[in-house]
């Protein structure tokens, strides 16, 4: 039979495949029912829409405490911030490691937000996991095998971000490594992939968006900051992410961009966050989601989190 592009048939068609290749994973499996995820009283999913933020490293005590200060008073879902750094260059600077991982637990323990940061290396499993409440899975490392299974087994909340030249079917196959070690916490995250435009960092693929909807259960965070390279450019696509239907946004944030030691040109700075997220929360009611602050359920009277498996 052939199956034309772009009709019903094609859509049953794919959702059959997904269903076979990434069970877990799929939409199909949970019959309509989505995934909300529990990260220290905070959800992720569902009506729940989280905003992630946080600088691209942690670089001082200073930087990190009056950022995780400024998106707290914003209404920050959880805080973002890398301990460790996978760098092109291996002459960039590559994190602070564990000086790192302490300053965000210090973070944390202040403000009270959750933790976001990076895992790059199953050798520093143990200590990330002593910090992290999310553990993030960079886009260098979606096909990073054997660090998906260690994240699985670990069974801590995980944000698997989409490789650079990944298609959406390699993204959930990503996640089915996840999933099939029994975490269901996973967030699939859209960070902008590799395209022949180069007026800007990466092109922003918010197709996926409603697409994955249609495909997994599990909620779909976008990354604008990795995708534009500018910081003009990211209020406009998380608007636009927000409104196509996201389960949350994770943006970079810095008290001084100009002197921060990676990434400053589009890092948000401290002094403009809050108005950036009320526009956020603004965009996020179109698609009937609102967003979580300071610790509070964003969903009134929410009903108990189901399993993500049938």
């Amino acid at each position: 039979m052939t199956v034309m592009k772009g009709t019903a048939v094609e859509e049953e068609a794919l959702a059959i495949a997904t269903a076979e290749t990434c069970p877990l994973a799929s939409a199909q499996t949970t019959a309509g029912r989505r995934t909300v995820i529990e990260i220290d009283g905070r959800r992720v999913g569902g009506e729940s829409f989280a905003l992630i933020a946080g600088p691209c490293t942690i670089e001082t005590r200073e930087q990190t405490m009056q950022t995780a200060r400024a998106v707290r008073d914003a209404g920050a879902t959880l805080l973002r911030g890398g301990a460790y750094k996978p760098r092109t260059s291996p002459y960039a600077f590559q994190g602070l490691g564990q000086e790192g991982l302490r300053l965000l637990a210090e973070a944390k323990a202040e403000t009270g937000l959750p933790v976001v940061t990076e895992l790059l290396d199953v050798a520093d499993a143990e200590a990330v996991l002593e910090v992290a409440d999310v553990v993030q899975i960079g886009a260098r490392n979606m096909q990073n095998y054997a660090l998906l299974a260690e994240v699985g087994r670990a069974g801590r909340p995980v944000l698997l971000k989409r490789g650079l030249s990944s298609t959406l079917e390699e993204l959930l196959m990503a996640a089915e490594y996840v999933l099939k070690e029994g975490n269901p916490d996973v967030m699939l995250c859209e960070r902008g992939i590799r395209t022949f435009e180069n007026a800007y960092r990466f092109t922003l693929d918010l197709t996926a968006v409603p697409v994955l909807k249609e495909r997994t259960h599990l909620p779909v965070i976008v990354d604008p900051s990795h995708a534009a390279g500018r910081r003009e450019l990211v209020t406009p696509l998380s608007l636009a992410a927000a409104a196509a239907g996201a389960d949350g946004l994770i943006v970079e944030v810095h008290p001084n961009p100009a002197e921060a030691i990676c990434d400053g040109p589009q890092q948000l700075r401290c002094d403009e966050f809050a108005q950036y997220a009320l526009a956020v929360e603004r965009a996020a009611a179109l698609a009937g989601k609102t967003l979580g602050a300071g610790g509070s359920v964003a969903v009134a009277s929410p009903p108990e989190r189901e399993p993500a498996l049938a």
